[in-house]
């Protein structure tokens, strides 16, 4: 792949405690991306806010709009956390946000991203799509849309894709090697929300779901190999 965006969870910062940042995770998480980013490959991420807020939990009793505002602010701290911990990898970042707040990010100008990719750095997206009632999963569909990437990297944790069910409390599930879309909707997979999985069915826009702690897993993605479970337009859905 020449440009691709990574969808990762607010958990993965969050790592073994339930709230906040960890360092540790963090630093491996950026270490996986740097090791990546040094094949030349354009990357973009956009970051979840389920390690500060959880609109559903602590948005309970809120007005839904000011809910999912406050969300996306805190997919910004995110976004400025892990820019913090790519850069001492030695990365170069920029922080575009949907939301306006200049002291810490840019402005979100798709113009302006795809020249920061011109200059080799990563683009951390925030703010979501900038409008409630949207989730990051649709944000990164878009934003994937918008920068012209070619595929959307559903990153997930100790689960090396997905299956027809819980691999954590039944053994016997089975993993998909590729789906079709409308699978995906159909069967409510739980691989994005349906309004993000609609959005690449409408323009052919390929989802990998793979674990990105599985040592290599994302360099071995990028490299075009075939990595946990692919959803494309040309896909059938198959068991690995």
């Amino acid at each position: 792949m020449k440009r691709a965006l990574l969808k990762l969870s607010g958990e993965f910062l969050a790592g073994s405690g339930a709230f906040g940042v960890d360092p540790d995770a963090t630093k491996r998480l950026a270490t996986e991306i740097a090791a990546a980013q040094s094949r030349g490959v354009e990357l973009a991420v956009v970051i979840g806010a389920g390690n500060f807020w959880r609109g559903a939990q602590q948005g309970a009793g809120m007005d839904p709009a000011t809910a999912d505002y406050v969300g996306m602010l805190a997919t910004v701290m995110n976004a400025v956390v892990f820019q913090d911990a790519l850069e001492s990898q030695g990365v170069t970042t920029r922080v575009m946000s949907a939301i306006s707040m200049q002291e810490v990010a840019e402005p979100y100008i798709r113009r302006r991203a795809l020249r920061h990719f011109e200059k080799g750095r990563v683009v951390l997206f925030g703010g979501g799509t900038g409008n409630p009632f949207f989730t990051t999963d649709t944000a990164a569909a878009l934003r994937a849309l918008e920068i012209d990437a070619e595929a959307v990297l559903m990153a997930k944790n100790a689960v090396d894709g997905v299956y027809d069910d819980d691999p954590r409390t039944n053994p016997d599930a089975r993993k998909y090697a590729s789906l079709s879309y409308l699978d995906v909707l159909n069967k409510d997979l739980k691989v994005m929300d349906a309004t993000a999985i609609s959005l690449c069915m409408g323009r052919g826009m390929p989802v990998h779901v793979f674990d990105v702690f599985q040592e290599g897993a994302l360099q071995r993605l990028l490299a075009g190999e075939a990595v946990g479970t692919r959803i494309a337009p040309e896909s059938e859905t198959t068991f690995a």
